[in-house]
């Protein structure tokens, strides 16, 4: 009889602060999915026996025989989700280079899911904090604010997906406009002065798109609002995806359509 089991992947920090939002969300899936499906909180780097094959091997301790691999990155645009996925052996070859080997399976069978991506449960997300920033939705702007990639191909997944986010919780909020802007390459000077030359008196309301909070939503984003001179149009308060327990809700869901599809 299969026994199934999910690992989920980060990418890790050396932030307590940050691994521990990881936990608290993946305690959050566990508790939904119940006691009898293994699930493992692993991350691509940084965090010291808690790497991707130290899971693979937990979940073949317990006598897991198929797992779903899940990417817990925003975007597909992250040359990490294509790395993992190829030393996952989901992909023949990688699109990027990695200092990655493929991991050990012992025979594991390992189904390797997608990112959070344009998912209903990040756009609810985005939505709650720019409520919470708002004060007159139709005067004001949302800009939202990813790491990004100089990648080809990579960027423009980026792109696509915060620009789609960007547009549709903008309309659904009633905001006057919406775009989105990367770290990598820099495009947030660039779209600021763009907001404020269509709208000089105009409130910018910035969400950072990242995982958690930490060195990105805390020192990078501030410090390109101020290098901008738009510091004082903007509203902004360092949130990030977790603890919003839709990072959980969407966990659980795609964990439960693999399972049907089993």
């Amino acid at each position: 009889m299969e026994k199934r089991g999910l690992l989920v992947i980060s990418h890790g920090s050396r932030e307590s602060g940050w691994i521990a939002l990881v936990d608290e969300t993946i305690d959050s899936v566990r508790s939904r999915m119940g006691s009898e499906f293994i699930v493992e909180a692993v991350f691509l780097e940084l965090v010291e026996g808690r790497l991707i094959q130290d899971g693979i091997d937990r979940l073949l301790a317990e006598g897991v025989t198929e797992a779903l691999a899940l990417p817990l990155f925003v975007s597909s645009g992250s040359t990490h989700v294509n790395e993992i996925g190829w030393a996952l052996g989901a992909y023949p070859e990688s699109r990027t280079e990695t200092d990655l080997e493929p991991f050990e399976l012992g025979g594991l069978r390992i189904d390797y899911g997608h990112p959070m991506g344009e998912a209903p449960e990040i756009e609810s997300i985005v939505l709650d904090r720019l409520e919470r920033l708002s004060k007159r939705p139709s005067e004001e702007s949302v800009l939202l604010i990813g790491h990004g990639s100089e990648e080809a191909g990579f960027r423009e997944s980026w792109e696509r997906e915060l620009g789609g986010i960007a547009v549709r919780t903008a309309r659904k909020g009633g905001y006057r406009s919406a775009d989105a802007a990367l770290l990598l390459p820099n495009q947030v000077e660039e779209r600021i002065a763009s907001a404020r030359r269509d709208r000089p008196d105009g409130r910018i309301l910035v969400v950072g798109l990242f995982l958690s909070e930490g060195y990105f939503t805390q020192t990078v984003i501030p410090r390109h609002l101020a290098s901008s001179g738009g510091l004082e149009a903007c509203r902004y308060d360092g949130a990030a995806l977790m603890p919003h327990p839709n990072v959980a809700a969407w966990v659980v869901r795609q964990t439960r359509e693999w399972l049907e599809q089993r």
